[in-house]
């Protein structure tokens, strides 16, 4: 992307949309629509694998469905097992879209990349520095490029 402009926030491209620089931790191309939360989450107890649906009663996002959308989220909180979570989540396809984090979160790191190796089959993992990661808000459609660049294309 060019950039013609920068500020809080990212950066503008040549269509006047706002880009942010993450780091692909696995790589992957998908837009959709954002659900955020500046909670970290424990897969283990509060995300429900069979549906994609936070069940963690005293998260911000509790009883909302996370499949098919791009989940934003700090990171992971408490146990291991949220590899073994979001492992099964993928395979049963109801892993969000892809995971955007506020820095590198090892527990979803390992879990994709042992889904990929082990089922053929992944979601995106971008990690963004704290000013952008507080910049994106729920319902943003935004566009994850292989790269780990996120265009913002809209919102809800």
């Amino acid at each position: 992307m060019v950039g013609l402009g920068k500020g809080a926030g990212g950066e503008l491209n040549r269509d006047s949309k706002r880009t942010l620089g993450g780091l692909a931790v696995i790589s992957g191309s998908v837009t959709g629509r954002l659900i955020v939360s500046s909670e970290p989450l424990s897969f283990w107890g509060g995300y429900d694998f069979n549906n994609g649906k936070i069940i963690d009663r005293q998260h911000q996002l509790s009883g909302q469905v996370v499949k098919d959308r791009i989940l934003v989220i700090p990171g992971t909180k408490g146990s291991s097992t949220t590899t073994a979570v979001l492992l099964e989540a993928v395979l049963r396809g109801t892993a969000p879209l892809a995971i955007v984090t506020l820095g590198v979160d090892s527990f979803l790191s390992l879990a994709l990349v042992v889904a990929g190796e082990m089922y053929g089959k992944s979601i995106p993992l971008i990690s963004l520095g704290s000013e952008d990661f507080i910049s994106l808000e729920s319902d943003q459609e935004v566009c994850l490029e292989e790269d780990g660049t996120i265009i913002l294309c809209g919102s809800g």
